[in-house]
């Protein structure tokens, strides 16, 4: 497989007054075309500044990444403007880049009939469920078409039940649409259901512990992050994983 992200003795270091803060440490991973890859840490190990940097938001002080395509992010929270109806909400990326054509317009009305919010395009945020402002905001960042998706805990925000709710509808719009994605997250049965692969960060100064390889050999049906839930290995990964961030507070 292609990959569209390569990360190279990414290392990142802030000067304060009160002297050097290294945050990362020579890390190096790579995503391919049509997985999604997650990055998994304690809070503050550094995922959130490698997101940055990959979004050239910031430099690194040494290292380098290459991009091969488009890069869309989507945040924690959804940042859907209240006094903007969900199509106009949708289309402000196309509007800033000014590509807000009729092919741009055909493909989000695509993606909202197929992912059931076409009814309520001329709706406002407040009018919807935490679980589909998430989902208007994921259409949002597909609106541009990226080549690969930038998810910064984006599931953070939910309570336990809409969560396990919107990592199924997050997880079949990006197989459906063919898309990658790169995650970041905290949460090991998030990254575990979610994830082709998994990156373990240590604390900072980050480096990569390990990577594995998530397989469920025996789901019947459609996989989804709520079947793989159900599975003998997963509580086998998880397992392996919680050893593996050293038991740190992950919450």
């Amino acid at each position: 497989m292609e990959k569209i992200v390569e990360v190279n003795d990414l290392t990142k270091t802030f000067y304060t007054k009160d002297g050097e803060m290294r945050v990362l440490d020579h890390i190096n991973f790579y995503v391919e075309q049509g997985e999604i890859f997650s990055l998994l840490g304690p809070s503050g190990s550094g995922k959130s500044t490698i997101l940055n940097i990959l979004t050239k938001l910031i430099e690194p002080t040494e290292g380098n990444v290459v991009i091969n395509g488009t890069i869309g992010y989507m945040f924690q929270r959804d940042h859907l403007l209240d006094w903007r109806t969900i199509m106009d909400n949708i289309t402000i990326g196309l509007e800033i880049l000014k590509r807000k054509d009729q092919a741009s317009l055909d493909r989000i009305e695509r993606l909202l009939k197929t992912y059931g919010l076409w009814d309520f395009k001329d709706m406002y945020p407040k009018e919807l469920s935490g679980g589909m402002r998430q989902r208007v905001a994921l259409i949002r960042t597909l609106s541009v078409d990226p080549d690969i998706l930038l998810l910064d805990e984006p599931f953070s925000a939910l309570d336990y039940q809409t969560r396990l709710m919107v990592n199924d509808d997050i997880y079949k719009i990006i197989k459906n649409e063919h898309k990658t994605a790169l995650l970041v997250t905290h949460d090991i049965s998030e990254a575990i259901a979610m994830s082709d692969r998994i990156a373990v960060l240590s604390k900072r100064p980050a480096t990569i512990k390990c990577e594995h390889e998530i397989h469920f050999e025996n789901i019947q049906g459609e996989k989804t992050p709520f079947e793989c839930r159900k599975m003998p290995e997963f509580q086998q990964y998880f397992d392996i994983l919680w050893k593996e961030i050293d038991n740190y507070d992950i919450g």
